[in-house]
């Protein structure tokens, strides 16, 4: 894996930092007349935004950039913040480190509680907030390990349970009372939508005071547009992850993306990317794609923003 990973070509991702940094250097009026969707638009739509779904190296598997640059790409595209995910390693000391190297950036990190870091472990959980910086903010509730991931998949593996007969084990609500006493942001992950809903009940019982359903409509959660609603009354934002649309499904999944935002209200919602992929777009021109495409489908660009900055931003406790 580490010859793999050494022998990734760097001039793309070099290009694409030294070309915007020429354009941000360009002075007004030199660089041409605005044009509907240029570079003018895309740096109006990453100007202040947050990206709660990044992967990056270092990881188990091919990524297109590492935390450093994803981080440099997009202070220098003039977003806001990113959160750094990884679905093994617990990413807190990652964004430490990224910030010390990025400064001006509000990038965080999380644990995803799969089988490396011991399933519902809430002691991994304790751990992740004792880390330098504090900058570990997400928990996500299983993905990859996930009980739901693992039987949608048809796999015939060990898993991480969340509920066993319609309610939650001992163990996840030590999980969500400790997310709850360090004012962390519970994601549900890749858990079922029943299983998410009740981890949003308990989580608004205990007073958790950050919650997101992890790219809702994706497989293999599915939520459906009353069960989102039902989300967004526990309290929880609803996140739309747009990822490559370069699929072939890509127009289909933006459609049903804009319908249901418009039904839950785009108040409840947050546009993330979930990139970070080898071969995908990089995260922050991806989400310069992504929001045009729900624009095209006439979200206004006020409830885009809301969903790409204000959002985001509440979720994570930025002010």
């Amino acid at each position: 894996m580490t010859a793999a990973r050494n022998s990734r070509p760097l001039g793309e991702f070099g290009l694409v930092v030294f070309a915007t940094l020429a354009l941000l250097a360009t002075p007004v009026g030199k660089a041409g007349a605005p044009q509907r969707g240029g570079l003018d638009e895309g740096a109006r739509v990453l100007d202040g935004a947050v990206d709660i779904h990044v992967h990056s190296y270092p990881d188990n598997v091919e990524r297109s950039i590492d935390g450093v640059e994803a981080s440099i790409l997009a202070r220098a595209r003039g977003m806001r913040g990113l959160v750094l995910k990884n679905h093994y390693d617990p990413t807190a000391g990652l964004a430490y480190m990224v910030r010390k190297q990025v400064p001006g950036l509000e990038v965080f990190g999380g644990i995803d509680l799969n089988l490396p870091v011991g399933g519902m472990n809430v002691a991994a959980v304790e751990h992740l907030t004792q880390v330098t910086g504090g900058w570990g903010r997400i928990v996500w509730m299983s993905t990859f390990d996930a009980e739901n991931q693992v039987r949608f998949s048809k796999e015939n593996r060990p898993f991480v349970s969340v509920a066993r007969n319609g309610e939650l084990l001992p163990e996840t609500k030590a999980v969500i009372a400790a997310i709850a006493k360090h004012g962390l942001v519970l994601a549900t992950g890749h858990t079922s939508a029943a299983e998410g809903l009740m981890l949003l009940r308990e989580g608004h019982r205990l007073g958790v005071q950050h919650m997101v359903v992890t790219h809702a409509m994706n497989p293999p959660i599915l939520m459906t547009v009353p069960q989102m609603q039902e989300a967004a009354k526990e309290g929880a934002f609803i996140e739309f992850a747009g990822g490559s649309l370069a699929i072939a499904n890509a127009a289909a999944k933006m459609d049903s993306y804009a319908d249901a935002i418009r039904k839950v209200g785009p108040e409840f919602c947050i546009v993330s990317t979930d990139l970070g992929q080898k071969g995908n777009a990089l995260p922050a021109d991806g989400l310069v794609a992504i929001v045009a495409a729900l624009r095209s489908r006439g979200l206004s660009q006020q409830d885009l923003d809301r969903m790409t900055k204000q959002n985001p931003a509440r979720l994570l406790g930025l002010p």
